[in-house]
């Protein structure tokens, strides 16, 4: 395996000079992050929370984010059955931190509101609580309204701090697959139920100081083995000096795996990606081992030139097999999850 800097000591995220004080990785929320502390422009900043809440049926995407010059509250709703997906973008432009975003995932509350949608992020250290609305949602007439409670957060997450190759920029996140899921989702005036045991949720939680031109990858799985166990994971490379750690782990019951090196092997024609062809992801060390068949492009772009966002985020089957850090090896069949790319200009 290559560097893995696990960083265990509470800490302030940044020095004094706007710069990460120890890259590498860790479980849990060892860093202190501050806006305060940042040395970059206002407008520079990115902070967001994004939520992805699933079954095998049915998967709902909540994003309140706040990018300096440009904030957003998106929803997206995607049917696996029929292969349909709706997304919807409210824009707000020159936010720049009027949002609020809390400086931890572990506790704190975000509302925000925009001409078309209402959305609460509520977090009391024990529960996730989102509950909202987006007005014209289905054929720009009818709303999606959800309501829905995360709860059993599990013990371990993906921690991880990025430095980037430029003075003042750096990227802090974290990832918390397995949350477990309960609510509902009304659309057209039928509703859907997460119902207990049933579905899972992924929190990708992000603040940092971007440079402008980035392209990253990102992959996150949450399902059910056959003795009833959860087990998912995150993926990830594309941005940053990730010399010190990768973002890449396995989670069996909330207890992670850390994992080395991943490749995205995105199948290609004429120089393009053709994301709807089936993929695989392979490592060096071979310990993960995996298949993934699409059935869904969330492909939801921003493009105003100068700024641009442009995402491939790809849902589809998984199969084959991660090798824990233990030596446990962990087959999955069929397991519903996502893998992206991203473009941004930002």
């Amino acid at each position: 395996m290559g560097v893995q800097h696990n960083v265990t000591k509470k800490q302030p995220l940044l020095n004094d000079k706007g710069n990460i004080q120890e890259p590498g990785y860790a479980l849990n929320q060892v860093w202190h992050y501050s806006r305060a502390d940042i040395k970059a422009p206002k407008w520079r900043i990115k902070e967001w929370d994004y939520y992805y809440i699933g079954t095998k049926d049915y998967g709902l995407c909540l994003t309140i984010s706040d990018c300096g010059y440009v904030g957003t509250i998106s929803a997206s709703l995607l049917d696996f059955k029929n292969k349909t997906q709706i997304n919807k973008t409210g824009i707000k432009f020159f936010t720049m931190g009027r949002l609020q975003l809390p400086n931890t995932p572990d506790v704190g509350d975000i509302y925000a509101k925009c001409a078309q949608a209402d959305f609460a992020f509520e977090n009391d250290g024990k529960e996730k609580h989102l509950s909202g609305v987006f007005n014209k949602f289905y054929d720009n007439l009818d709303p999606l309204v959800f309501d829905i409670t995360l709860y059993d957060i599990p013990k371990d997450h993906m921690v991880i701090a990025t430095p980037f190759n430029k003075d003042k920029h750096f990227y802090y996140n974290q990832k918390t697959n397995l949350l477990k899921a309960k609510g509902y989702f009304t659309i057209k005036g039928e509703e859907y139920s997460f119902e207990e045991n049933k579905g899972l949720a992924t929190l990708d939680w992000g603040r940092g100081v971007w440079t402008y031109d980035n392209t990253w990858l990102w992959s996150s799985c949450n399902g059910y083995l056959e003795d009833g166990s959860t087990f998912g994971w995150n993926l990830g490379y594309g941005f940053g000096d990730t010399s010190k750690a990768s973002e890449n782990m396995a989670f069996l019951n909330g207890v992670a795996s850390k994992l080395d090196d991943v490749t995205f092997n995105i199948p290609q024609k004429d120089g393009k990606d053709v994301f709807m062809s089936p993929w695989t992801f392979t490592s060096q060390d071979g310990k993960i081992n995996l298949s993934f068949t699409p059935i869904i492009d969330r492909f939801d772009p921003l493009d105003f030139k100068v700024i641009m966002m442009v995402p491939h985020q790809v849902f589809g089957y998984f199969n084959g097999e991660i090798t824990l850090s233990d030596g446990k090896v962990i087959k999955v069949k069929d397991f519903l999850g996502f893998a992206e790319k991203v473009h941004n200009k930002w």
